[in-house]
């Protein structure tokens, strides 16, 4: 009843108890690093040539120490001391039987936590089983056990349901066994099942007064010789064969009992508790504000698209300019989106401040103010918030004339101004005089009177001083122009008017370019924003660490610990329950 060639067998598991006690001793070396799991050290597989042990695992009460009394073929006396209906079987015994070693296990479902105990640790020290119910069939939680052996415990290929007492007055065999295999559920056609009468197998050893014919009889119907053919097929492999598929399942054991005694208690549970808890709280604030960011950076890119839509339509066919009104909406609402953008970005950093004020006080540090990395820095000290808004309109001024001129592209001019510096000679310079030819010019520049005297001439420095002023208001307009790129660019167009595609190409132009500008904002967006959060989540991770150290350091040891444990129960899986 052996398939295939033991000689095959035993080369397959020679490879198979290498790779098990090679991981075993792995194992080792990972349990031994921790006192929560140096115990288990010694339950792990080891080298062992000793015989086979097979387990009698049943209830009390189903006839195992009168099977082992039956394979043993014992005497009278040798059987009554054996043999008792009390539970008495406290401790898993030993019984060598045809150069294997039958072990009585104490009895399961006898109400004694204890037996139930010694009989699971028998389970697990074994090599096979021989499972042993009686004519009256396994009830709920026997089935529940039986099943557990086969699958769990990986018993399914080395094991035996022995059905016993099946002699019984009113027992029809067929029926009983029917309903096994129902019980048995995936298993029947894996698992062997023996009927026998181990009563039945001792009388006709030991009666005296049966005939021949009668005792040769009851030897047949009692089943236990077919038992002991179907335990010596089980273990034909020998050591080699049997074992290492035990033990692998034995380390899959030991290594799901190693990951239990990480399960933390007392006082690193309630350390590990509030690490976790502010590590949410401080989660929850982050995502908060990163969904804010999420939403108003496509709120900023979805205002940039729109106004390129705009623009586009709004070219004009008859000379290709867009209209100085369209183009001042257009800037006016960027600009605006910008700044609604900022505000609900400072609030959501506010709010996720507030929050964590709330669990945890005054340690919790308040965010840097947000600056937005797409804005310049704002003009020159001394200048009133009222007068730097007259010069920017007189820069915009200035820019809008240049835009219905079509002299050049406006954005690249402001971007020109703001990086050329302030000196003699710089663009910056050059416009300073400009604007200081006019009255309203000169009331602009000449805030304080620290750049020009009554006679609008500059005062010594004072050129310098206003052209810094024109670098600064250059730059903080720098973003919005870029963004205006195309409406500005019109010379080639209005030149080119006689060639009707000339328009059309231009609204394409300008949609692409606002479809551009609306992408790099909102990544630049996410990027500045999620770096001025993530600098302040640091800061409040810092003042916060008190609380969180102790629980961080533990949970950090067990969850190395646990990766490791983790790895090699994937490991072990693999040798106990190979693919296919």
């Amino acid at each position: 009843m052996v398939d295939g060639n033991p000689a095959g067998v035993t080369e397959s598991a020679g490879g198979l108890n290498t790779r098990v006690l090679a991981l075993s001793a792995r194992a080792e070396r990972l349990l031994s690093a921790h006192a929560r799991t140096r115990g288990l050290v010694a339950n792990l597989p080891q080298a062992d040539a000793s015989p086979l042990r097979i387990a009698l695992l049943g209830p009390y009460s189903a006839g195992k120490s009168m099977l082992i009394a039956a394979l043993l073929r014992l005497p009278s006396a040798a059987v009554d001391e054996l043999v008792d209906a009390a539970p008495k079987t406290h401790e898993p015994t030993p019984y060598p039987w045809n150069d294997v070693t039958l072990v009585d296990l104490p009895g399961t479902l006898s109400g004694n936590d204890e037996h139930s105990g010694a009989a699971r640790l028998g389970v697990r020290g074994a090599d096979a089983l021989m499972i042993v119910t009686t004519s009256e069939l396994p009830g709920e939680a026997e089935t529940a056990a039986i099943v557990e052996a086969l699958d769990t415990d990986g018993f399914a290929d080395r094991s035996v349901v022995v059905v016993n007492k099946m002699n019984a007055e009113n027992s029809d065999r067929d029926v009983i066994l029917d309903e096994i295999r129902k019980r048995l559920g995936p298993f029947a056609d894996r698992v062997p099942i023996v009927p026998t009468d181990a009563r039945d197998h001792i009388d006709a050893i030991n009666d005296p007064d049966l005939s021949a014919d009668h005792r040769d009889l009851l030897f047949a119907e009692s089943g236990v010789d077919a038992l002991a053919d179907e335990l010596r097929r089980m273990v034909a492999p020998g050591v080699g064969g049997v074992r290492p598929k035990a033990q692998a399942f034995e380390l899959l054991r030991v290594l799901t009992d190693a990951e239990r005694h990480w399960e933390l208690d007392g006082e690193e549970l309630r350390a590990a508790e509030t690490t976790k808890k502010v590590e949410e709280s401080i989660s929850r604030a982050k995502q908060g504000v990163l969904l804010t960011l999420e939403r108003e950076r496509e709120v900023v890119a979805s205002v940039i698209r729109a106004a390129g839509s705009k623009s586009a339509a709004g070219v004009s066919e008859k000379d290709g300019v867009v209209p100085t009104g369209i183009a001042r909406d257009v800037e006016e609402a960027l600009a605006r989106t910008m700044t609604e953008f900022d505000t609900k970005f400072s609030s959501s950093m506010r709010a996720a401040f507030e929050a964590l004020v709330a669990e945890y006080g005054t340690e919790v540090p308040e965010p840097e103010a947000w600056v937005n990395d797409l804005d310049s820095p704002e003009t020159a000290a001394g200048v009133s918030p009222d007068g730097a808004s007259r010069f920017e309109g007189a820069v915009r001024e200035v820019a809008e004339k240049g835009m219905k001129a079509g002299a050049r592209r406006i954005h690249e001019w402001i971007g020109n101004v703001a990086a050329g510096g302030s000196e003699q000679g710089s663009l910056a310079s050059d416009i300073a005089t400009r604007i200081n030819g006019t009255a309203v010019g000169q009331k602009v520049l000449n805030i304080g009177k620290k750049v020009s005297g009554e006679t609008g001439k500059f005062k010594p420095w004072g050129r310098g001083k206003a052209a810094e002023k024109v670098a600064d208001t250059a730059g903080k307009a720098q973003w919005v122009m870029a963004v205006m790129g195309p409406l500005i660019d019109l010379t080639g167009v209005a030149h080119d008017w006689d060639e009707r595609k000339k328009l059309n190409g231009h609204r394409d132009t300008i949609r692409r370019h606002f479809e551009e500008e609306a992408l790099r904002t909102r990544n630049a967006l996410d990027d500045s924003g999620t770096r001025h959060l993530d600098e302040w989540i640091v800061e409040v991770e810092r003042s916060l660490s008190g609380l969180t150290n102790r629980g961080a350091e533990i949970s950090a040891e067990r969850e190395t610990a646990l990766r490791g444990i983790q790895s090699l129960r994937a490991e072990a899986a693999t040798l106990a329950r190979p693919a296919g």
